[in-house]
C-alpha cells in the first residue's frame, strides 16, 4: 500500500532531533548474464534516492521521478519494501530521517554508460552471500575467526554464547544450515561486530579490521540487504522472477536466473518438471540454437501466471546439497 508521508517537518521544542525528513530509496535489481546487479549511484555508493516532495503525487510516483532523474531508467514493477526511521541511522544527531524503501524488478540496458549511475553485481557488496559454487571461502578463513573473536571479546559467559549462537544460526556455522534468506540478519550482526566499514561511521567500536565487501553510504547496504532477502524469499512463493526474464528464454536461462538471485543451485529436475507441472510457461515452438549443445526449446511466461499465483504461489526447489 502506497502510503502517503510528509517530506520534511520540524519540530517547535527547539531541541536536537526535531528536525524530520522522509526519504524515497530504490532497491532496483536485475539480473544480467546469470549474476544478480542492483541499479547504483555516486560511484557505486549509494541507492537511487532523494526526498519526498509535496508536489509528488504519492510516494510511488515520488520514486519513480527520483530514480529516471538521476539514471534516466523507467521503473517498471515496483513493490513496497520497509521503513526505516531508527534514530542513527545517518549519523546526524540534528535530524530525523525517514527512509521508505522500494524493491524494483527490470532488465538491464547494457547500452548505457554513464559517469554518474550505473549497475554492479550485488556480490560486491556481500561476497559471503554467494554459495553456488560452495561455501565462499571469506566464511571459513575470515568470517569465522573473526567472529570467534567478538564472542570471545563478550563481558560475561552469557554474553558470549548468544554471541556465537547468533553467529552459528545466521552464517550457517557449526553444521547449522545455510538460510539465504538472512541477509539483513548477517548484514546486521557484521555490524554489530563492527567489521564492516558502515559500522565505524555510525561510533560502533570495535577492534576488527573491516572484511572485504564494497560498503555504501549511510545505511543504504543495509537496504540492498533487506531488498535481497525480500527478493529471496518470494522467488519461493511467487514467480516474481519473470519480471526479470526477457520475453523468450530456456528453461536453463530460468534456473540460472533463479540460483543467481537464491546464491545457490536448485535442483535441476525437480525445477523443471515444477515449473512445467505448474503452467508457469508455455512453448513458443522456436529453439535457440547457440546453447553449446543441442538447440534449446524457448518459452514464455503465461500471462495470467502473475495474478493465477498470488495467493496460491509456487514453490522453487533450491538445493540443500
Amino acid at each position: 500500500m502506497d502510503h502517503q508521508a510528509k517530506g520534511t517537518r520540524k519540530g517547535t521544542g527547539g531541541g536536537k532531533g526535531n528536525d524530520v525528513k522522509a526519504d524515497l530509496i530504490a532497491v532496483v535489481v536485475a539480473v544480467t548474464k546469470g549474476e544478480p546487479r542492483v541499479l547504483t549511484i555516486g560511484q557505486a555508493s549509494a541507492l537511487p534516492s532523494g526526498p519526498f516532495e509535496l508536489d509528488h503525487r504519492s510516494l510511488q510516483s515520488g520514486l519513480r521521478a527520483w530514480v529516471e532523474r538521476q539514471t534516466s531508467h523507467p521503473l517498471g514493477y515496483i513493490e513496497q519494501l520497509y521503513t526505516f526511521a531508527d534514530r542513527d541511522r545517518i549519523g546526524d544527531e540534528l535530524q530525523r530521517v525517514i527512509s521508505i524503501s522500494y524493491l524494483g524488478l527490470t532488465r538491464e540496458d547494457q547500452t548505457e554508460r554513464s559517469p554518474t549511475h550505473g549497475w554492479h553485481g550485488w556480490y560486491d557488496y556481500f561476497p559471503w552471500e554467494d554459495h553456488r559454487s560452495g561455501i565462499p571461502a571469506i566464511v571459513p578463513e575470515i568470517l569465522m575467526p573473526q567472529l570467534q573473536a567478538w564472542a570471545e571479546d563478550a563481558d560475561d559467559p552469557d554474553m558470549h554464547h548468544d554471541r556465537w549462537q547468533r553467529a552459528t544460526i545466521a552464517f550457517g556455522l557449526d553444521e547449522r544450515d545455510w538460510n539465504e534468506e538472512l541477509v539483513l540478519q548477517r548484514y546486521e550482526l557484521l555490524h554489530e561486530a563492527a567489521l564492516v566499514a558502515e559500522a565505524k561511521h555510525s561510533g560502533n567500536t570495535g577492534s576488527a579490521l573491516s572484511i572485504p565487501g564494497r560498503p555504501m553510504t549511510a545505511d543504504h547496504r543495509r537496504i540492498l540487504a533487506t531488498g535481497i532477502g525480500r527478493l529471496r524469499t518470494k522467488i519461493k512463493y511467487r514467480p516474481v522472477v519473470f519480471e526479470l526474464m526477457p520475453a523468450t528464454f530456456t528453461l536453463l536461462q530460468l534456473q540460472r536466473t533463479v540460483e543467481a538471485l537464491a546464491g545457490r543451485l536448485v535442483h535441476k529436475p525437480n525445477f523443471r518438471r515444477l515449473v512445467e507441472q505448474q503452467d508457469l510457461v508455455e512453448g513458443t515452438g522456436e529453439t535457440m540454437s547457440d546453447t553449446g549443445g543441442r538447440p534449446a526449446k524457448l518459452f514464455r511466461f503465461r500471462q495470467t501466471v502473475l495474478a493465477e499465483r498470488t495467493v496460491a504461489g509456487t514453490k522453487l526447489p533450491l538445493s540443500r546439497a
